[in-house]
C-alpha cells in the first residue's frame, strides 16, 4: 500500500504535442465496432421484454409475482455475470470475455424461443442476464484500454449509443412481431447480433494494458503499435502503462481493496455512480413503457407500442449529444444538465398523471415529458456513468472495481424492475414519478460533491491522483 501511495505523488509528465494530435488508426475503430455489437445486444435484451411481456402473460396466464420475476430475472443474471466478469476478464483477457458473452447470448435466446412454460423462460432470461452482465462489464473496460485518451469519452459514449440502438431495434422488432403475436420471434432475433459478436471478437486485438499487467510486455507493445498512429505515441503510452504497473503495490483486486483506502474510495464511487444511473428511473421507462403510456391514456397495445418506439428513437438521437460534447464540454456540466432535465420532467409527469391524463392535451403532455426525460438521461447519465466507471479505477484493481460497480448496476436494476409495479399499485403513478423527480434533484448535489472531471486526462494520471489521496472530485485535475 505504501508503494502505491508513494508512487502516486510523483510528478506527471506532460503529453507531447505529437501524441495529442496523432492520427486515429482504423484498428481503433474496428475495436470500437466490436464493443458496439456488445452494446447492441445489451440494449436489445433490455428492450425485448417490454413488447414480449403482454403476449407471455396471455400465453402462460402469469401472476403478478411471476411477471415481476420474469422481468427482473435478467437483472439477477446480469448482476451475477458482472461480478463474475472481473475474474473472467482478468484471467482470460477482455477479448475472450466478450467471446464468452456472445455464447451466453446465443444459448439464452434459444432457451427463450423454445421454452414450453414460464419456468424455462425464467432460466433463459437468467442466462441472457449473465451475457449482459459480462458484456456490460467488459465492453466499456475494453474501450477505455484500447482508445487514446483524447477520444476515450467519445468511444465509450458510442458504446452507449449502440445500447440505445439495441433498445430501439428491440422496440421495432416487438412492434412488427406484435401483429402476429409472436413473442418467441422477439427473443429469436437476439441470435443474429450474438453470432456477429462472436466472430467480431476473434478479429480484434486484446487490451495492451491487460497484456502488460500479465507481464507480456512485448505483446502489449506489438498490439499498441496496431492501435496507435506513430512509434512515439506507442512508446509514450507504453511508458505510462509500465510506470503505473511498476509503481503500484503487488496487491490486486480484493487484496488491494482490503489494504488500500484510496482504492476503496474509487470502488465505492463506482458503485454509487451505477446506483445513481439506475435510480434516475430510466429503466422504469424502458421496461414498462407500454404500461406507462396506457396509464397516460394511450389505449390499445398497438398505440402504446408505437409510443414506445418513438421513445426508443428519442433515446438513440439524444445519445449523439453526449458523443458530440463529452470530450469538449466535459463530464460534469453534461451531468448537471441531464439530472436537471430528468427532475423537472418527472415532476411534470407526476402533475399530469394527478389529473388522470383525461384530455388529448394531457396525454400528449405526458408523452412529451417522457420523451424529454429520455433526452436528459441519454445525453448524460446513460453514457457518462459508464465512461466514468471505466476511468476512475487503477490498473491493478480495474477488474475488481468495474466488476463491483457493474454488479451494483444490475442489483439496482433488479430493484427497479421488481418493485416498480408494486410502487405503482401501492402509491400510484403520480407519487412514484414525484419521488423520481426528487431523487434526480439530489443527484445534482451528488455530482457536485463527489464526481471528478476526467476530460482529456490519461487513465494513469487519474490513478496517480486517486492513490495520492486527492479528493474524489479532484482526481481528474
Amino acid at each position: 500500500m505504501a508503494g502505491a501511495t508513494g508512487a502516486a505523488t510523483s510528478t506527471s509528465k506532460s503529453t507531447p504535442e505529437s501524441v495529442t494530435h496523432a492520427e486515429i488508426v482504423p484498428m481503433v475503430w474496428l475495436s470500437c465496432g466490436l464493443a458496439a455489437l456488445a452494446g447492441l445486444l445489451f440494449g436489445m435484451d433490455i428492450g425485448v421484454i417490454s413488447g414480449a411481456l403482454p403476449f407471455i402473460k396471455q400465453d402462460f396466464n402469469l401472476s403478478s409475482a411471476m411477471e415481476g420475476w420474469i422481468v427482473s430475472s435478467m437483472m439477477v443474471g446480469a448482476a451475477i455475470g458482472a461480478l463474475s466478469a472481473g475474474s473472467i476478464s482478468k484471467s482470460m483477457g477482455r477479448k475472450r470475455a466478450l467471446l464468452v458473452s456472445s455464447l451466453l447470448f446465443i444459448v439464452g435466446a434459444i432457451i427463450c424461443v423454445v421454452t414450453p412454460g414460464p419456468t424455462l423462460l425464467w432460466i433463459g432470461r437468467i442466462v441472457l442476464g449473465l451475457a449482459v452482465g459480462v458484456a456490460s462489464f467488459t465492453a466499456p473496460l475494453y474501450l477505455s484500454e484500447v482508445t487514446p485518451e483524447r477520444i476515450r469519452g467519445t468511444t465509450i459514449s458510442f458504446y452507449q449509443l449502440m445500447v440505445t440502438i439495441g433498445i430501439l431495434a428491440a422496440f421495432v422488432s416487438n412492434l412488427l412481431f406484435s401483429y402476429i403475436e409472436s413473442w418467441r420471434w422477439m427473443f429469436g432475433v437476439l441470435v443474429i447480433p450474438a453470432v456477429l459478436l462472436f466472430f467480431g471478437a476473434l478479429a480484434v486485438p486484446n487490451s495492451p494494458r491487460w497484456l502488460a499487467a500479465k507481464d507480456r510486455i512485448d505483446e502489449a507493445r506489438n498490439v499498441l503499435s496496431r492501435l496507435r498512429g506513430t512509434s512515439e505515441e506507442v512508446e509514450y503510452e507504453m511508458g505510462e502503462i509500465q510506470e503505473a504497473i511498476e509503481q503500484e503495490s503487488e496487491s490486486q483486486g480484493y487484496a488491494l481493496f482490503k489494504h488500500n483506502p484510496n482504492f476503496r474510495r474509487s470502488v465505492f464511487l463506482g458503485i454509487a455512480l451505477q446506483l445513481v444511473q439506475q435510480f434516475t428511473g430510466m429503466n422504469v421507462i424502458m421496461y414498462y413503457a407500454p404500461e406507462i403510456f396506457k396509464m397516460s391514456g394511450f389505449d390499445g397495445t398497438s398505440a402504446s407500442l408505437w409510443a414506445t418506439v418513438i421513445t426508443g428513437l428519442t433515446n438513440v438521437l439524444a445519445t449523439f449529444i453526449a458523443i458530440a460534447f463529452i470530450d469538449r464540454w466535459g463530464r460534469k456540466p453534461i451531468l448537471y444538465a441531464g439530472f436537471a432535465i430528468m427532475a423537472v420532467t418527472m415532476a411534470l409527469l407526476s402533475f399530469i398523471l394527478t389529473f388522470g391524463a383525461s384530455t388529448a392535451l394531457l396525454q400528449y403532455g405526458a408523452l412529451a415529458m417522457v420523451l424529454l426525460f429520455v433526452v436528459g438521461f441519454a445525453m448524460s447519465a446513460g453514457p457518462l456513468i459508464w465512461t466514468l466507471c471505466a476511468e476512475i479505477q487503477p490498473i491493478r484493481g480495474r477488474d475488481f472495481g468495474i466488476g463491483a460497480s457493474t454488479g451494483a448496476n444490475w442489483i439496482g436494476n433488479f430493484c427497479i424492475g421488481f418493485f416498480f409495479p408494486v410502487m405503482i399499485a401501492g402509491i400510484g403513478g403520480p407519487w412514484t414519478f414525484g419521488i423520481l423527480a426528487a431523487v434526480n434533484a439530489l443527484f445534482i448535489v451528488f455530482t457536485l460533491c463527489l464526481v471528478p472531471e476526467t476530460k482529456g486526462i490519461s487513465l494513469e494520471k487519474i490513478e496517480k491522483n486517486l492513490l495520492s489521496g486527492k479528493a474524489l472530485n479532484k482526481i481528474g485535475v
